[in-house]
């Protein structure tokens, strides 16, 4: 959770950073810039997901080797989609800022952010597999410390790009793509610390076909999933753009809110991801529903904390966020969305960590897409309240998400472990053996 929750500072560095300048078109540019790449990238987090559970489930299984080799094969595909980013960068900027269809101002100054910016794309997607490699092997500790060097770096050189050197939207975009760097830099050594200097693996493994075809098709699925959930908050950013520059802005700051929340959820999910696939990799029924009531469970408690926090203190982080009057002023009518929502996300976060973890991918795709239907549906249904209508929609959404999840998972529970009785690890209880040590072995 706390690895997670340093990955929004950068989003939020650089809104309140742009936003301290009082200008709301480039707050707005800004916000629209970075809510492209947090999709961009997002949409590419299958190195992530499908890591974790690959090389918990290799945990599991006692396959040491193909540990090392999930981690260079996962370098390998962030190489050549990163390079592939970068390479159409023009012609991509012009289809996704023309098709969001924000002002002249607000296009002209996220259009300065993605062509800096975007040469970060390799960089963040190998560390992407780095933080799943080091979460599917529950060195949790080690991932926090890739994560918060990455993004403390990313707020310092922002601030003091942006404020103290005047580099404004470039600065910003430049202090991203600074800390990435460090941090990959950081993650090969714990790769190379971990593995006692044994990071190749034999060609032969690496590209073993059947272990290929399933990476394939996993991330695929996953891959799918994912741009059925960025359509869903690419459409929300259009028809916030759509609706004036200060809404845009004040939905931007709100979004900050939401990530935090989603962070935080999150952290259950790598949880979940971890665990059950750990479990799933040893075929043990017992510790797999175990582990699905705990993460469910802490859920709902940490839901509610995060709910009471924005509630209480929601109006007094808008106001830290930006000092345009007109944007606090509409992004407090529109607060209380932002404090319901994690109670309605928690079930959507935990269940993708259980189906990523079981490698459930397939499912995952599907429910996605009918919870996509769900959410346009409700916003044709709201759409006469405005902006409300469509924080309403998104409400939607999230409960369709995790209450679709929820309605599959007995019988896919019952297929995927039929007729299994082992108890892992052997001699342990179920809670014992879903319990990871701080620090285990590589």
């Amino acid at each position: 959770m706390v690895a997670n929750l340093t990955t929004p500072l950068i989003g939020i560095v650089s809104t309140i950073a742009i936003g301290r300048l009082g200008n709301a078109t480039l707050l707005g540019g800004v916000a629209l810039a970075s809510v492209l790449f947090d999709c961009i990238f997002w949409l590419f987090s299958f190195l992530r997901m499908s890591t974790v559970a690959f090389t918990a489930q290799s945990v599991g299984a006692d396959e040491t080797e193909e540990i090392r080799a999930i981690l260079v094969r996962g370098w390998i595909v962030a190489a050549l989609i990163g390079g592939g980013l970068v390479a159409i960068q023009i012609p991509l900027a012009t289809l996704l800022l023309g098709a969001i269809g924000g002002s002249e101002g607000v296009t002209r100054a996220a259009r300065t952010y993605f062509s800096i910016r975007i040469w970060s794309a390799p960089l963040v997607l190998a560390n992407y597999v780095m933080l799943g490699w080091l979460i599917g092997q529950a060195h949790a500790r080690m991932a926090l410390a890739t994560q918060i060097a990455i993004n403390l770096i990313s707020a310092a050189a922002t601030v003091l790009l942006v404020l103290v050197f005047d580099a404004g939207i470039a600065g910003a975009a430049i202090a991203a793509v600074i800390a990435e760097a460090i941090g990959l830099v950081l993650g090969i050594l714990i790769a190379y610390r971990l593995t006692a200097g044994k990071l190749g693996t034999p060609g032969h493994h690496l590209f073993e076909r059947a272990k290929l075809m399933r990476m394939f098709t996993v991330n695929r699925d996953i891959m799918i999933r994912t741009a059925a959930l960025i359509a869903v908050w690419l459409f929300f950013t259009t028809q916030g753009a759509r609706a004036g520059d200060v809404t845009l802005a004040a939905n931007a700051v709100l979004n900050n809110f939401l990530l935090i929340s989603a962070f935080f959820l999150d952290g259950l999910a790598n949880a979940a991801e971890q665990i059950c696939g750990r479990a799933y990799g040893a075929r043990d029924r017992a510790a797999f529903s175990d582990a699905v009531r705990l993460v469910i469970l802490w859920g709902m408690g940490s839901a509610l904390a995060v709910t009471a926090v924005f509630a209480l203190f929601g109006p007094a982080l808008i106001d830290i966020m930006t000092a345009s009057e007109d944007v606090r002023r509409a992004a407090r009518n529109y607060v209380w969305f932002v404090a319901i929502s994690p109670t309605l996300a928690v079930f959507a976060f935990a269940y993708d960590g259980i189906f990523i973890g079981a490698t459930w991918a397939r499912e995952m795709r599907n429910l996605m897409m009918v919870a996509l239907l769900m959410f346009l549906g409700a916003w044709l249904a709201l759409r006469a309240f405005g902006n409300a209508g469509l924080w309403g929609a998104l409400l939607v959404h999230y409960a369709a998400r995790g209450g679709l999840q929820a309605l599959r998972y007995p019988a896919l529970l019952k297929k995927s472990f039929a007729a299994q009785k082992v108890s892992w690890p052997p001699g342990k209880t179920v809670r014992e053996a879903i319990t990871i040590p701080a620090n285990p072995p590589p």
